[in-house]
């Protein structure tokens, strides 16, 4: 139910894409802005960006098979990685209408229609950008979250060429329409950057939180009764999907009945406290202790 409501979403957030980016490029043909363009531009990015989540959100949800048998997971890092080089490649061609803005500067025409219609564009970004990134950390969903992350740089940069659009129509200096939008493409290229880094940490198995991980620790050594130790704990996330491995050091004469037991109620007690959690076990006899990590006895 919850991976077909995050289907529904990015789908929802196509829609809305296709929609804003017609009413700023409307926005852009009332008033021949180039700071207004550039935002357009942007707006064809969120397009991409949406389509590109959706495509990696229906393809993490297949289930693992003989080629991928830890499954499609990662796909959505792949689509966070892309929506970043498509940031980057928007604001370099921002920066080249800018440059030719500059060079050719021109006083926009029809500034209250462009702006109302801009205006209404970035209300309707604000509010689904809050959708996705809520959404996305709630189902933790990389491509969801870079989307709404993305959409709200969009609307931070719209702001500002709003503002210095009043600015243009007030001093007549043409030429400030050429730099906001530069300051947009620097802007959303600060964006991208981000973006990418944090899908790259996915994609190179980064491990749980801080907060997550000491919840592990304290599951395991809660509940590992008749264990010796537990060591060598590593996590790693996958998408939705958080990965546990640990050594768990049993008595050598425990049996494997009592042993497989022990891991029972362990992964029990994590699947309780963790989310879409995949856990491996190595039971191993007591003469491998290494008196270190989690020592219950």
């Amino acid at each position: 139910m919850a991976a077909d409501r995050t289907l529904a979403i990015a789908a929802a957030s196509l829609v809305i894409g296709v929609g804003v980016l017609g009413l700023k490029f409307l926005a852009w043909r009332y008033t021949g802005s180039v700071a207004l363009y550039s935002d357009a531009l942007e707006s064809i990015v969120n397009v991409v960006t949406a389509l590109t989540a959706l495509i990696a959100l229906r393809l993490a949800q297949r289930p693992a098979d003989a080629a991928l048998p830890y499954g499609y997971h990662k796909a959505e890092y792949f689509s966070a990685v892309l929506v970043g080089v498509m940031i980057i490649v928007a604001a370099i061609l921002i920066l080249r209408e800018a440059v030719y803005g500059f060079l050719d500067p021109k006083i926009p025409q029809a500034p209250l229609e462009g702006i109302a219609i801009s205006v209404v564009a970035t209300i309707i970004n604000l509010v689904w950008a809050q959708v996705l990134v809520r959404q996305g950390r709630k189902a933790r969903s990389p491509a969801l979250e870079a989307d709404g992350k993305h959409l709200m740089t969009d609307v931070v940069s719209t702001i500002g060429v709003l503002a210095g659009l009043g600015l243009v129509y007030a001093t007549g200096w043409a030429q400030l329409d050429s730099v906001l939008a530069a300051l947009v493409a620097l802007n959303i290229l600060w964006s991208g950057w981000g973006v990418m880094r944090q899908s790259v940490g996915g994609l190179m198995d980064v491990a749980v939180p801080p907060d997550t991980q000491r919840t592990i620790r304290d599951v395991i050594a809660v509940n590992a009764d008749g264990a010796i130790e537990a060591h060598d704990i590593r996590t790693r996330q996958a998408g939705r999907l958080t990965f546990i491995e640990f050594h768990l050091v049993v008595p050598g004469a425990m049996s494997v009945e009592a042993a497989h037991g022990i891991c029972d109620v362990i992964e029990g007690k994590l699947r309780e406290a963790v989310k879409d959690v995949q856990i491996t076990i190595h039971v191993e006899p007591e003469a491998k202790a290494k008196h270190a990590g989690i020592v219950v006895v």
